[in-house]
């Protein structure tokens, strides 16, 4: 059978360094098209997939919807509510890069406009397949923890300077800051791990000189469940912690260190290569009580999961590999944080 086509929207660090390699590294899966109006990431477009058509807008590309089988939305984060509802009007299923929208309103109704229209819809939450997260979960499903009561998660960054970069802008309809970027990340997992939240506090915090965005941030989810998640992401991190820190009352699972995906990719390993998605050993995790611990291999990350259960959606054989409904309760938990931040008070998510 012929690849199926994937047009990419977006050749920035989401279309460059995530989509378009894991797309063309997937049996069935094929760049066909790839938009950026920067001339050097054309040029390296056109080189990277020189099978690829590269167009310089949306409406070249969307000019040629039916030469397509599945749309990537990786632009700046105030466009993915149009461009995603744009594809769908022309029957075209999708994968949007996280954050899904700006808010929770506007990602449902991107959601409800696929569901009416019958289209394929699915959000890029790729770090939901990092070494380190399914390793955490593998402990857990191992029952050696106990009764978990607590679940810790730092994704730090250590940017001291601003950079004039979108994601940096203060206009609220950018999406910009931490929340929306590396929160996007850390509170899917934790919802992924423990379910609904009921309770958010935070602490938002904007600490380089002249930023405009949030870029220190502390999250702690009252779970349905009763577990609470405390999470952390800052551009201000200088030293390395903890990555995951998981409590229970039978033992603690602790792990250091950071998936190598991300990286391994930037220096041109891909999925099947020697080593990819393998962390070093010297970051495994720990797990016991006290001085009697163990040490807990980690998994290897398994990026390429994503678009090969894309691939099997579009043909009918699995469902699409993140339900926007998450991505929407995600949204609705940054935007609690968001307004806990500036009232300095817990949020209690049935309040709306």
């Amino acid at each position: 059978m012929a690849d199926l086509r994937v047009g990419i929207l977006g050749y920035g660090i989401g279309g460059r360094v995530f989509h378009a390699p894991l797309v063309a590294a997937t049996p069935g899966l094929a760049p066909a098209a790839i938009v950026t109006s920067n001339p050097e990431r054309a040029a390296q477009a056109r080189a990277e997939y020189p099978g690829a058509d590269v167009l310089p807008g949306p409406d070249e590309f969307f000019a040629r919807a039916g030469e397509l089988d599945l749309v990537v939305v990786s632009t700046p984060n105030r466009t993915h509510v149009p461009l995603a509802l744009r594809a769908i009007e022309l029957g075209l299923p999708l994968v949007v890069d996280k954050p899904f929208a700006p808010t929770a309103a506007e990602a449902s109704r991107v959601a409800d406009a696929a569901k009416a229209k019958g289209v394929g819809l699915t959000v890029f939450q790729n770090r939901r397949w990092d070494s380190d997260f399914l390793t955490v979960r593998k402990v857990l499903e191992s029952g050696r923890l106990g009764d978990v009561f607590r679940f810790e998660s730092r994704y730090d960054r250590w940017v001291p300077k601003v950079k004039d970069n979108w994601r940096e802008f203060g206009d609220p309809a950018e999406a910009g800051g931490l929340l929306y970027d590396l929160g996007a990340h850390i509170v899917d997992q934790a919802l992924q791990l423990f379910g609904p939240v009921a309770e958010v506090y935070a602490e938002v915090d904007r600490r380089r000189p002249g930023v405009a965005v949030d870029d220190d941030v502390f999250v702690a989810l009252r779970h349905d469940n009763g577990v609470r998640s405390h999470l952390w992401a800052s551009a201000l991190a200088a030293t390395r912690n903890p990555r995951f820190r998981v409590l229970g009352e039978q033992a603690t699972f602790t792990k250091y260190g950071l998936d190598v995906q991300e990286p391994q990719i930037k220096d041109g390993l891909r999925p099947g290569d020697e080593g990819w998605g393998v962390e070093p050993a010297a970051d495994a995790g720990s797990l016991g009580v006290d001085d009697a611990t163990e040490t807990v291999p980690t998994e290897v990350g398994r990026y390429q999961d994503f678009y090969a259960q894309v691939r099997d959606a579009l043909s009918g054989d699995a469902p699409f590999p993140v339900d926007p409904a998450s991505s929407v309760e995600t949204l609705r938990v940054i935007e609690a944080a968001h307004r806990s931040g500036a009232e300095a008070r817990a949020i209690s998510l049935s309040e709306g």
